[in-house]
């Protein structure tokens, strides 16, 4: 069955949804830093909070990585831990971005809501990828982070539809969920099959009434 999905909108998460977890550049940053794996890593993911809300630049968020675990970085430092933490969220899962294409030229509105800074941004809209997608929001951007109910309805509010038009598929339950709580419909996104066989039931069932 073709994933055609008349009057809704497919919204995708990128993070471990689109991309893949990038094994490989976190066993680079902990080369390239000198700081242990169970060290650098609580501080990286409990930062990157305030890096995807815009608060902090790449420069401010490295340099308060580098506080807590007890290092000072030189720009030239921080250049190269940026460069390979960020191309290494760009290795993508090629069945799931698969599906975003076979929706987008099935005639499927698709479009893009990710928690990620603000150099993400131009990347998405100017990768290949991105060519597919009709809007691209980040969160930095909008300084709010899924799953606060405004950033989900802004997305809406910029294709021109009504929450439960739309649908959305993310790797942490939590935001599928905050997507349900406005009235979208929430898929946990597990694997790229599970995703198929949801939307492909998706796809049988009515459109729903804007």
């Amino acid at each position: 069955m073709s994933l055609f999905l008349p009057g809704r909108v497919v919204v995708f998460d990128y993070g471990e949804v689109i991309s893949r977890t990038p094994h490989a550049s976190r066993d680079a940053l902990v080369e390239l830093t000198g700081v242990p794996a169970d060290e650098l890593f609580p501080v990286y993911q409990e930062l990157r909070h305030d890096l995807d809300r815009g608060d902090l630049s790449v420069v401010a968020y490295w340099r308060a990585i580098g506080e807590r675990v007890g290092r000072s970085w030189s720009i030239t430092d921080i250049h190269r831990f940026w460069a390979v933490d960020f191309t290494g969220w760009f290795e993508v899962e090629p069945e799931t971005l698969a599906i975003v294409e076979e929706l987008h030229d099935a005639g499927t509105r698709v479009a893009l809501l990710s928690n990620a800074g603000f150099d993400f941004g131009d990347p998405y809209r100017r990768s290949p990828m991105g060519s597919l997608f009709e809007t691209v929001v980040v969160s930095a951007e909008e300084h709010v982070l899924k799953p606060a109910a405004s950033i989900y309805r802004d997305t809406c509010a910029r294709l021109g539809i009504e929450p439960q038009q739309m649908v959305f598929v993310d790797n942490r339950a939590e935001n599928a969920t905050g997507a349900e709580a406005i009235g979208a419909v929430g898929h946990h996104y597990t694997s790229s099959a599970s995703l198929r066989s949801f939307l492909t039931e998706l796809a049988a069932e009515p459109a729903p009434v804007p």
